[in-house]
């Protein structure tokens, strides 16, 4: 039997550097090519110099210079993606659908597209009506020129139900690695120890419930540390300003952290976990969560319920956060069984080689016959 080829589009690149698809983009490629399958990924350059290829773990990735930066770079690089791979032929995945109006194209010319519809992107507060607009556009032309749809989460699948019918459309939803251990001297830097912190990680947007949490954990005195990541830059950005103002001294922002080892430790040994995001389908850092055994304490909706399980910790408002602090921050059984739980979750459902193996399975199916 001839390699099957698979062209995977949507993302800027691999190994990942950016977000939860490049990582999938990563986990998935190398699976796919120890499987006997060719896989190319298309990587974004920001800079001058001609198209190019290279490998990486066995997997072509095509290089494609744009000099723009920031959004109009990204809807640049996706078009002269869509562009070069009109010239061949395969099975395509494209991660997200924000550009998906190019996708026509494929559609156009026979070829077969598995979109994976990503979240509600045009429900999200942070964007303006422009932005709001472009995305439920393409939303709708995704689900359109999709020969296949993935959804990351059971609600994301019952709205797309709403523009296609269910059959084209499958439930997937993000995976994550199983964190039994960490480097505890990794603390050390940010003068905490195992067991005494809580963490956030996330983008500092009010979307996010961060404003809601660090109130809620503020209000008084918790002999316990607060730890929220993020790129805060309060002398721009007024939200992250009152995010800061409203900080109690128990509260520390050491920035944006990008080293997996430190992530890893601070989710493994921070007694909770807070995911105050209020949009969205499967969250990989939710997810992430859980597969380090954090006992979580979650935004009440029901995406956040469906990955994280009944057994986490949920709030609607500041002061349900607030009763859930004090109710739980000096609950040790409780706290155990809460970690325990999100590991049963995570091995139920969110295992990469559950994830991967569904994804081929659908690839398999879609792979096109001529």
């Amino acid at each position: 039997m001839s390699s099957k080829n698979l062209y995977i589009l949507g993302i800027r690149g691999i190994p990942a550097q950016h977000g939860g698809f490049e990582t999938f983009a990563e986990k998935l490629s190398p699976y796919l090519v120890k499987r006997g399958w060719n896989v190319v990924v298309y990587c974004q350059e920001d800079s001058r110099v001609r198209k190019y290829e290279s490998s990486w773990a066995g997997v072509k990735r095509i290089h494609i210079p744009v000099t723009n930066s920031g959004a109009a770079g990204t809807i640049i690089f996706d078009w002269k993606v869509v562009a070069d791979s009109l010239k061949h032929d395969g099975l395509f995945l494209t991660l997200g659908y924000n550009t998906a109006i190019f996708n026509t194209l494929q559609r156009l010319k026979g070829q077969t597209n598995v979109i994976n519809m990503d979240g509600i992107e045009w429900r999200r507060d942070k964007w303006g009506l422009i932005a709001k607009t472009w995305f439920w556009l393409n939303e709708r032309v995704g689900c359109w020129v999709g020969n296949h749809l993935v959804a990351d989460h059971p609600k994301i699948k019952e709205h797309l139900a709403t523009r296609v019918s269910p059959e084209r459309i499958s439930m997937i939803p993000y995976g994550g690695d199983e964190v039994l251990e960490a480097d505890p001297n990794l603390l050390s830097v940010y003068g905490i120890d195992p067991g005494q912190f809580s963490v956030i990680i996330a983008r500092p947007e009010p979307e996010n419930s961060f404003l809601e949490m660090v109130r809620a954990f503020s209000c008084k005195k918790r002999n316990h540390t607060l730890v929220v990541l993020g790129n805060f830059q309060p002398t721009l950005n007024a939200f992250h300003k009152r995010v800061m103002d409203a900080a109690s001294e128990e509260v520390i922002f050491p920035g944006a952290i990008y080293e997996a080892p430190v992530v890893q430790a601070l989710r493994f040994y921070a007694r909770f976990y807070l995911h105050g995001h209020r949009v969205g389908g499967t969250n990989p850092s939710l997810v992430e969560a859980l597969g380090a055994g954090c006992a979580v304490i979650a935004h009440d909706n029901h995406f956040n319920r469906w990955v994280a399980g009944p057994e986490a910790a949920y709030f609607t408002t500041e002061d349900d956060c607030s009763l859930v602090f004090d109710k739980l921050l000096t609950d040790d059984y409780a706290v155990l069984a809460m970690k325990a739980a999100s590991r049963l979750r995570f091995k139920e459902r969110f295992t990469w080689e559950q994830i991967l193996s569904e994804y081929e399975e659908l690839l398999l199916k879609w792979y096109p016959s001529r």
